[in-house]
């Protein structure tokens, strides 16, 4: 049975991981196909990026494929988001994989049902396959502020927030709204001083990160959805990783399968204690308790936060 939801595959130059994704998607049979691949960085990158490339031409199902590989390098940032332009030029709505995000295969129908029933609720903007909640209940999802972006799922309305400049984040900083986002000084201090550092950035001519402008403009617009069980690996660390070679625990984390028929929350409530546990597992959270002599140095502006906000980004490639 093929997969009408269509999806988005940005690869690069590993071809191990990317055939590890690519057998899922096989295994799901999309009916749509986007694939988009960055070109290399040297003359050393070549046969690496031909041979990811050859990995996803083993199309052997009924499928509309569309390619858009690039011959030059354009780097995570601009790779990602032509990418994610090309696609939402052509499609409503698409779920997107990059090639070190091994999705669990209920990824797929999870991201099918979600993007079925709130299409048109603008409250939702953002569908993720990751899950880093502690506590577990009968629901089958919940209601979150991070758009977590190592195998997600969005529409073309939600894409149309995105603004990789941030433009208006000097004035939302100052709004209570940006405040109310955030459940402890801690998560607070982090996100305000990261979100500080990107702006700068941008306004000097360089893209800071483009999943973290995802995430700004996600957590301004609406709320994003979490499914109760992890959906999604990520497999990238390693000495070709651009950003993280060593995710730690973040690295190969077990997915499960999410019981069927869907149990939905009764409410659309962000539930503020699982993104506490995903700001302590995710992000530095946790670092943060057990160093509160560093606190200081989050607060202000500092090299210290951005190279975590480098070493926690959307991929590894």
């Amino acid at each position: 049975m093929s997969f009408d939801l269509p999806v988005l595959l940005v690869i690069h130059r590993r071809a191990s991981s990317t055939r590890r994704v690519f057998e899922v998607i096989a295994a799901v049979q999309p009916r749509r196909l986007f694939i988009a691949a960055d070109g290399p960085a040297s003359a050393s990158d070549r046969k690496a990026c031909d041979e990811t490339r050859a990995v996803v031409r083993a199309i052997d199902w009924e499928c509309e494929v569309a390619h858009d590989f690039s011959d030059s390098n354009l780097g995570l940032n601009r790779r990602m988001t032509s990418a994610i332009d090309w696609v939402f030029t052509r499609s409503e709505a698409a779920i997107i994989l990059e090639d070190d995000c091994l999705p669990h295969a209920d990824f797929f129908s999870f991201c099918s049902s979600m993007m079925t029933r709130y299409r048109d609720d603008g409250r939702v903007v953002h569908v993720s396959g990751e899950s880093y909640r502690q506590r577990r209940g009968e629901d089958s999802y919940f209601f979150s502020k991070y758009p977590l972006a190592w195998g997600w799922a969005t529409w073309r309305r939600a894409w149309s927030l995105f603004d990789e400049d941030m433009t208006s984040w000097p004035h939302f900083r100052t709004q209570p709204e940006a405040r109310a986002l955030f459940d402890s000084k801690d998560e607070r201090d982090y996100w305000m001083s990261t979100f500080d550092m990107l702006h700068r950035e941008q306004s000097a001519g360089r893209m800071g990160s483009w999943d973290y402008a995802w995430y700004y403009a996600c957590m301004r617009h609406g709320l994003s959805i979490h499914p109760a069980v992890n959906l999604v690996a990520n497999i990238g660390s390693g000495p070709l990783a651009s950003n993280t070679r060593d995710l730690g625990d973040l690295s190969n984390r077990p997915t499960e399968p999410l019981k069927e028929p869907l149990h939905h929350p009764a409410s659309m409530v962000r539930d503020r204690q699982a993104d506490l546990d995903t700001f302590d597992r995710r992000f530095p959270g946790a670092l943060l308790k057990s160093q509160r002599s560093l606190r200081h140095q989050i607060a202000r502006p500092g090299r210290w936060a951005w190279r975590l906000v480098r070493g926690l980004r959307g991929s590894t490639r």
